[in-house]
C-alpha cells in the first residue's frame, strides 16, 4: 500500500513538471502573393511585327511559382483621332508553366495598340494582384491568299477506286502568298468533297481515292487554304470542281488517224485521206475511228476510257515537224489513259524519232521520258532514207512475218522498199521483240538485218505495242493478219 502511494505521488509530480513546460505558439504568417516582371524585349511602346515573343520572370518569397497566366487586349484608333484608342478584342487568361510565349497579336489595322499582361501564381494558388504589363504597337497582319495550280478547274481526270503501282491518286499542286509585310506561310491544308481539312507543310501531294465521296465517277470538289505566321487563315481559299471518270473499257478499239495526207508521200502521189481510212477500216474492222486533223486534236480522256485499246497511226513522213503524238499535251493524255489500265498500239513513219526530233540518232531516251517509262524502249536508231527494208520477220510463234507493199513505194527514193525505219536497239525490261528487219541479201546495209523493228511491252497495269514503221505501207493482206494477231495477243477479240 505504501509502495503504491509513492508511485502515485511520483507520477503526479512528473505531470506537473510536464505541463509547466508547454508554451503558447504564434499564428502562421499570411501567404505573400508572388510577383511578376516582364523583360524589356520588346521595349515599351515599340512598334513590332504582329508575331512577337514575350518573356517574363516570377518570384515568391514564401513558396514557389506553380504557373503563370497571360492575356492581351487589342485597341484600335477611334476614327478621326490620332491618340484615342478603343478596345477592339481581348483574350481570356491562359495558363502556362513557361516564361515565354509567341503571340500572333490581332492586327487587322495599319497600326494596333496591344496591352499584354502576365501574372504569376504560387503553390498555394496565390495570384500576383498587379500583373506585369507592356504596351506595344503592331503593324497590320493580312490573311494569305491560296491558289490551286493543278488540277485545272472543271478538268476531267481518269481515276480508279483503288491505287495501283501506276495510278496513285489525284495530283494536287497549289501555292500561297502572304500579304503581311515580313510574313510567311507556315501551313497548308486541303479538303475533298466537304470532308476534313488535312494540314501539312507541303503544297504538292497525291490524294487517294478513298478521300472522295462515292461513286468515284462524277463531279467532285477540292478546296485548299493556308495559314501564315500571324496565325491568320485564308478565309476564302481556292476550290476546283473536277470530273472523275473510271474507265469502262466497254468498247474494243479506237483508231486515231494522225496521218497527214498533205505531207510526203501522200500529196506527191495523190493518195487520198479516204484511201488511208479504208485501209485501216479493213485492218481493224470492228474499230471506231477518230481523225486527229478533222477533229482538231485528241479525243477527251472520257472518250479514251471507253476503249480497251487505242491505236495511233501517223503514216506520213515528218519532214519539217514531228508527229503530233509527241506533243507533251497528247503524251499527258496518253499516260493518264495507260495508268488506269488502257492498252496502246503505235505505228508511224519516224514515229519514235518524233519523240526526240531534233536529236541525232541513235538516241537513248532518258528515264522520265514517255518512250522510256511507258513504251519501255531505251535506245532507238533510224535507217537511211533510201529504201532498203522489204519486210519483217516474226520472232514469236503467234505472229507471222510480213512484206512491205512495194507498189505503194514504187518511187524515188524508196524503189519499192521502206526507208527511215526505226530500229529498237536497246529495249527495257518486260518487253519482247515482235519483228526484226529484213532486207535483200544483196543489200549493203547488213548491220540493219535482224534488228528489232517492233516490240511488245507486258505491264502490270497496261500493255503496249510499238511498230517502228508505217503500217499503211505494209502489204494489206499481211497487215490484216498482223492486226488480228496483235489484238489476240493483247486479249482484245
Amino acid at each position: 500500500m505504501r509502495k503504491f502511494s509513492i508511485i502515485t505521488f511520483v507520477a503526479f509530480f512528473i505531470g506537473i513538471i510536464w505541463n509547466s513546460c508547454e508554451y503558447p505558439t504564434l499564428p502562421p504568417n499570411p501567404n505573400n502573393p508572388p510577383d511578376t516582371k516582364l523583360s524589356n524585349v520588346p521595349k515599351d511602346n515599340d512598334t513590332i511585327f504582329p508575331l512577337s515573343n514575350m518573356y517574363w520572370t516570377g518570384g515568391d518569397n514564401d513558396g514557389y511559382i506553380a504557373k503563370y497566366q497571360y492575356r492581351y487586349i487589342t485597341y484600335h484608333l477611334v476614327m478621326g483621332t490620332n491618340n484615342e484608342w478603343k478596345e477592339f478584342d481581348s483574350t481570356q487568361w491562359k495558363d502556362t508553366i513557361g516564361t515565354a510565349v509567341t503571340i500572333p497579336f490581332n492586327s487587322s489595322e495599319n497600326i494596333n495598340r496591344q496591352r499584354f499582361m502576365v501574372r504569376a501564381i504560387d503553390n498555394t494558388g496565390g495570384i500576383d494582384p498587379e500583373p506585369a504589363e507592356k504596351i506595344i504597337y503592331t503593324t497590320k497582319a493580312s490573311p494569305p491568299v491560296t491558289k490551286i495550280i493543278t488540277p485545272v478547274k472543271n478538268d476531267t481526270i481518269l481515276a480508279l477506286n483503288t491505287i495501283s503501282d501506276w495510278w496513285t491518286g489525284i495530283k494536287l499542286t497549289f501555292t500561297a502568298s502572304d500579304q503581311t509585310i515580313n510574313g510567311a506561310i507556315v501551313n497548308y491544308a486541303w479538303s475533298v468533297d466537304g470532308g476534313p481539312w488535312h494540314w501539312s507543310s507541303d503544297t504538292t501531294m497525291t490524294i487517294a481515292p478513298d478521300n472522295f465521296t462515292q461513286p468515284i465517277t462524277g463531279k467532285h470538289y477540292i478546296k485548299v487554304t493556308s495559314r501564315n505566321n500571324t496565325n491568320l487563315i485564308d478565309p476564302i481559299g481556292d476550290s476546283a470542281a473536277l470530273y472523275l471518270v473510271m474507265p469502262s473499257f466497254d468498247k474494243k478499239v479506237l483508231v486515231i488517224d494522225e496521218t497527214d495526207e498533205f505531207n510526203f508521200p501522200f500529196i506527191t502521189y495523190n493518195i487520198s485521206d479516204a484511201t488511208v481510212d479504208n485501209f485501216y477500216y479493213r485492218v481493224f474492222p470492228d474499230a471506231d475511228h477518230w481523225d486527229y486533223k478533222a477533229n482538231k486534236g485528241m479525243p477527251s480522256r472520257a472518250t479514251l476510257a471507253k476503249y480497251k485499246l487505242v491505236v495511233w497511226h501517223a503514216d506520213d513522213w515528218p519532214q519539217s515537224v514531228p508527229h503530233k503524238i509527241s506533243d507533251p499535251k497528247n503524251i499527258e493524255i496518253f499516260t493518264d489513259y495507260l495508268k488506269v489500265g488502257g492498252k496502246f498500239l503505235m505505228s508511224g513513219w519516224g514515229i519514235l524519232k518524233s519523240f526526240a526530233y531534233n536529236s541525232n540518232f541513235p538516241y537513248t531516251f532518258p528515264p522520265g521520258s514517255f518512250v522510256y517509262d511507258y513504251l519501255h524502249i531505251r535506245t532507238v536508231g533510224v535507217t537511211e532514207l533510201l529504201g532498203d527494208c522489204i519486210g519483217g520477220e516474226s520472232t514469236m510463234a503467234s505472229f507471222s512475218s510480213f512484206r512491205v507493199d512495194s507498189l505503194k513505194l514504187a518511187f524515188f527514193p524508196f524503189s519499192g522498199k521502206l526507208g527511215q525505219v526505226n530500229l529498237i536497239i536497246s529495249p527495257a525490261g518486260f518487253t519482247v521483240s515482235l519483228y526484226t528487219y529484213i532486207n535483200l541479201p544483196s543489200s549493203s546495209y547488213v548491220f540493219y538485218r535482224g534488228r528489232t523493228i517492233a516490240l511488245r511491252y507486258y505491264g502490270t497495269t497496261f500493255d503496249a505495242v510499238v511498230l517502228g514503221f508505217p503500217l499503211y505501207f505494209i502489204n494489206e493482206e499481211d497487215a490484216i493478219v498482223m492486226g488480228k494477231q496483235i489484238l489476240r495477243n493483247l486479249n482484245i477479240e
